[in-house]
């Protein structure tokens, strides 16, 4: 079963879509919390924690490992539901073995991001004990919006993670509803989805027929309105 994750940081439709049971968890990042207009990190994420007890992310977004680390555990001192995201590298494309390691081997719960690749997915795996939960997110969406296939990627990555129990492979950067389907056919165990999208999934069911006649009306509705004539 691919669990869905609401990928939001405004608190209104967090409060909105922690009330679905469609929706069993939240991921954020530093972008979506600005956009949320968050003026402190740590009070706004703490003021989403008081909403829901469903796992959540909050990520760091320090470059360097010793500041990473400071910020990860201080995320993780907010709550038991929180998994702290980590990016695979830093800015300057050095793979974050070390930080993933040091804060694995202190159980705390990783959401290790902006991966693209199962090579990254092997050495995260590489770097980790097989106790404490980590996901391990792929952005599917932004390799396919510059014209890589995404699914090769997830096979390799879900094929080598089988052997952690306690490792999850998530679907990052949904562009499109189907999506969720892809992530269910290969057993993709989390996919997070931008609210707009969960609704459209949430009506899932109509025929090609009822497709078909839908847009016609749609079509004709809209031609009428403008008063068209040919």
């Amino acid at each position: 079963m691919t669990k869905i994750f609401c990928d939001i940081a405004d608190i209104n439709l967090i409060k909105k879509f922690n009330k679905k049971k469609i929706v069993k968890g939240f991921t954020t990042n530093p972008s979506l919390i600005r956009k949320a207009g968050a003026k402190n990190y740590s009070k706004y994420c703490k003021s989403i924690l008081r909403v829901t007890k469903k796992p959540i992310s909050f990520e760091v977004f320090a470059d360097e490992n010793k500041n990473i680390i400071k910020q990860a555990l201080k995320i993780k001192n907010w709550g038991n539901q929180i998994y702290v995201k980590v990016p695979v590298t830093n800015s300057k494309g050095v793979f974050l073995g070390k930080v993933i390691s040091k804060l694995n081997k202190e159980n705390i719960k990783l959401n290790i991001t902006a991966v693209y690749t199962a090579k990254q997915t092997s050495r995260i795996l590489k770097s980790i004990n097989k106790k404490t939960k980590v996901i391990i997110s792929i952005f599917a969406g932004r390799m396919a919006d510059k014209g890589k296939d995404p699914i090769p990627e997830f096979k390799k990555s879900i094929m080598l993670s089988k052997k952690y129990k306690n490792v999850e492979i998530l679907w990052a950067s949904v562009r499109e509803p189907y999506n969720y389907l892809q992530a269910k056919q290969l057993k993709c165990h989390i996919i997070t989805i931008p609210p707009n999208i969960i609704e459209k999934i949430e009506n899932f069911g109509k025929s090609f027929n009822e497709l078909t006649i839908e847009t016609v009306k749609t079509f004709l509705i809209d031609s009428k309105k403008s008063k068209y004539k040919i």
